[in-house]
């Protein structure tokens, strides 16, 4: 007469089935969503690498960092009338992306909001923790992300924070409600970038030009206004609601340029990585003059500081900042 199987065996085979279940309903539930991490060590939603964030240093502010969209199609931009600072960063085929701080005054509403970069993670490392907001990022920046101490926010982690605008074309009409995201403390723009006096020395100027392959920023000063007006391939750059865009210093870093061979865009070209930590040539403009120095920062803790030629300290001027990274 046959034996039935033991009891024992019929516990070992539902356990090794609901395992396999289990191993597949991961993997059906978690394929599929491009602008999610592949890495299985990201941090959920929200948060920093750690799961016990830390104590943010004495004199911290919040901290929230947009990258935002600057081609024509997404102009005008909003929310660049009330940023602190704003990053020109060069990225695939010679045009530039704005990362723009925002600490001391938050607008409702930012964008048109783009992918984030590699380069973000070594940049923003001086402002701590920051609240990062973006669209999404290549499959292979997405680790790299994950590891950082930024706070991702994308809007498929927070879609009730965003939001098309449907008068634009799709992919620059994607928009963040950004007092619906999470905030950070973190050091705030005039610890990263230091202010004061006016140095002695620098010769005055009017209007100045920067080059990148594709795009040319003007920079032209007001002395009614005490500011720096932006333009862009010639014309004006506005804020949607706001009016002209200025800024009271203008920052030429000149940065290192390493290419990043695994992430392309269409064309084919590699995706550029600038290294902000390092020493390098700058020119600050302020108060109508410009000053010839150096920038340096020795950490991705630190922030940015500019000396003279001579060496003496060359702060900023109060007021809002636009850093160009210009390849050297």
């Amino acid at each position: 007469m046959p034996t039935r199987p033991r009891r024992g065996l019929w516990a070992v085979l539902a356990v090794a089935l609901c395992a396999a279940l289990v191993a597949i309903t991961w993997v059906v539930t978690s394929d599929g969503d491009s602008e999610r991490s592949t890495s299985t060590s990201r941090p959920p939603p929200g948060t920093a690498r750690s799961d016990v964030p830390s104590e943010p240093p004495a004199g911290s502010v919040p901290i929230t960092v947009v990258k935002i969209d600057n081609v024509r199609s997404a102009r005008p931009q909003t929310g660049l009338d009330i940023a602190d600072v704003v990053y020109v960063e060069p990225v695939e085929g010679g045009y530039t992306r704005l990362a723009v701080v925002y600490s001391s005054e938050l607008p409702d509403v930012a964008g048109p909001v783009r992918s984030a970069r590699e380069t973000d993670v070594e940049l923003l490392a001086q402002y701590g923790n920051p609240s990062l907001v973006f669209s999404g990022a290549a499959p292979e920046i997405e680790p790299v992300l994950a590891e950082s101490e930024v706070r991702l926010m994308r809007h498929s982690d927070y879609p009730d924070a965003f939001y098309r605008e449907p008068g634009r074309p799709s992919p620059h009409n994607l928009y963040a409600r950004l007092p619906l995201l999470p905030r950070v403390d973190g050091p705030g723009p005039e610890q990263v970038l230091p202010r004061g006096d006016t140095p002695p020395g620098g010769r005055p100027i009017a209007e100045h030009t920067v080059a990148y392959q594709h795009e040319r920023y003007g920079f032209t000063w007001s002395p009614e206004s005490r500011r720096w007006q932006v333009l862009l391939d010639g014309t004006p750059m506005t804020s949607a609601g706001a009016g002209p865009v200025s800024a009271a210093t203008v920052v030429v870093q000149r940065v290192d340029i390493a290419a990043n061979e695994g992430v392309r865009d269409a064309a084919g070209a590699p995706s550029p990585v600038v290294r902000t930590v390092g020493t390098g040539p700058a020119t600050v403009l302020r108060d109508g003059r410009a000053f010839e120095g150096t920038w340096s920062r020795p950490s991705p803790e630190d922030g940015t500081q500019f000396t003279t030629g001579s060496g003496q300290p060359l702060p900023l001027a109060e007021g809002p900042v636009w850093v160009l990274l210009v390849p050297r």
